[in-house]
């Protein structure tokens, strides 16, 4: 890795640290909160690629199994990294890893920017939702003893919101594409 790489690993994670601060919102009937650093896997897998965007979540998880207080709400420490959202936790660095690899093939600094604005979304949607409800879910059904469709309905309630950090992804990547790009390009 060059030292580029190693300054935009910890610039995202320093990045979704901050998206930590911002307060989750927590829900009566599942034991996941709704945070502003799910959006992270978004920014990070489609400004700054598969591999160095998941290196960034896989630092902040290490930061977390230390006990640093870097989790939304300044949660920290194992327990955290063993309870019910674990799986969604562990899916934000698959989710970032394939956000990433998405956004780098599909999108082209010589694409219009409807295009590039529909690969990130795209990217966004796939990665950023698809695959971190999927690890999540699995991981809360084992962890809680509650059914896969019970914990899998219980996702409905975070899609909205969801669906407009993919949008505010999509649209921050364009942006960075445009001004000063980051994202490694793959055939």
């Amino acid at each position: 890795m060059s030292t580029r790489d190693l300054v935009l690993t910890a610039l995202f994670t320093a990045i979704v640290i901050v998206l930590g601060v911002i307060p989750p919102i927590t829900l009566g009937f599942i034991p996941v909160p709704i945070t502003a650093q799910s959006m992270g896997v978004m920014l990070a897998g489609c400004i700054i690629g598969a591999k160095r965007g998941a290196l960034a979540y896989l630092l902040l998880i290490l930061m977390v199994a230390v006990g640093l207080p870097v989790l939304s709400g300044g949660r920290g420490g194992l327990a955290i990294l063993a309870g019910p959202t674990a799986g969604y936790i562990a899916g934000w660095v698959v989710g970032t890893f394939v956000t990433g690899l998405i956004a780098e093939r599909m999108v082209r600094e010589s694409q219009s920017g409807g295009r590039q604005i529909a690969g990130f979304l795209l990217a966004s949607v796939v990665g950023g939702i698809g695959v971190v409800y999927l690890m999540g879910t699995i991981w809360l059904s084992i962890n809680t003893g509650m059914g896969f469709f019970a914990a899998l309905t219980g996702n409905a309630v975070f899609l909205p919101g969801d669906a407009l950090k993919a949008g505010i992804a999509a649209l921050a990547a364009r942006a960075v594409l445009v001004g000063y790009p980051l994202l490694p390009q793959r055939t």
